[in-house]
């Protein structure tokens, strides 16, 4: 079976700038066919992303709001996404925020209230947003749902707060995955090297983590260039992927293979 989009209808929460991996799974989707929607939270997070819209190489459907930790808005972004399609065949949750305390070196400092944000937006929000769309997605009969993570193995400096947050994303995508399988609702995240992203450049010390990582690298890396991660989202949410669930999949140019 070939990697191929044509007549998925694609929901892209969290695009916000051109040079953002949501970007460019919104540009590898319609490149092979889809039908894409765009999501964000509400005020200048929906402006910038209706701005960036128009240079995509289609127009989206539409773009929505919503606050992804408002079960109402979620609840009316489900009801919205339904009155515009039938179904929904996959989903890309590009959603992560840690307020400043909960980064930048501050791990043993860190509030529960700033942990408690970080964890709300950036892990638990994967399933409330996947529960809000879930009889679009049963509709499909084989839908995707992916998350975007970084490697929540070790402890990375600087990232503190985030790095419990992603493994918490990434467990979460287990159990969805066991609780979405019966439905055929695939559930997988992306494990994605650095990107100079405006996400990416928001963490205090992201140089730090960014300019080691094309020498490292086995296959190298280059941290402008969010194709590849694309490329792989559109593979899963595409039917070759069909037999994929549960799983962190690591598009890092082999970084994390490398002991030393």
């Amino acid at each position: 079976m070939q990697m191929n989009l044509a007549g998925k209808k694609v929901l892209i929460f969290g695009l916000l700038t051109d040079d953002s991996i949501a970007y460019s799974c919104a540009e590898a989707a319609m490149g092979q066919g889809a039908e894409v929607l765009l999501a964000n939270a509400p005020g200048r997070p929906t402006s910038l992303m209706q701005r960036i819209a128009k240079r995509l190489p289609e127009e989206p459907v539409a773009c929505l709001s919503a606050d992804v930790t408002e079960p109402e808005q979620l609840q009316k972004l489900g009801e919205d996404v339904g009155a515009i399609w039938d179904r929904v065949d996959a989903v890309l949750h590009a959603v992560a925020f840690a307020p400043p305390a909960a980064l930048g070196g501050n791990f043993l400092k860190t509030e529960w209230a700033d942990v408690a944000t970080a964890m709300h937006v950036s892990a638990y929000s994967v399933k409330a947003l996947t529960v809000s769309l879930l009889p679009l997605l049963e509709k499909a009969g084989r839908a995707s749902v992916v998350s975007l993570t970084f490697d929540a193995t070790v402890a990375w400096p600087v990232y503190d707060w985030m790095g419990p947050t992603k493994a918490a994303l990434e467990s979460i995508t287990r159990y969805l995955a066991r609780d979405l399988g019966p439905s055929g609702i695939r559930v997988n995240a992306v494990d994605s090297g650095p990107i100079r992203s405006m996400a990416g450049k928001s963490i205090p010390g992201f140089d730090q983590l960014a300019d080691a990582w094309p020498d490292r690298a086995p296959l190298g890396w280059d941290t402008k260039d969010s194709t590849p991660v694309a490329d792989t989202v559109a593979f899963l949410f595409s039917d070759a992927s069909r037999m994929i669930t549960g799983q962190v999949i690591h598009v890092d140019g082999g970084y994390g293979v490398v002991g030393a």
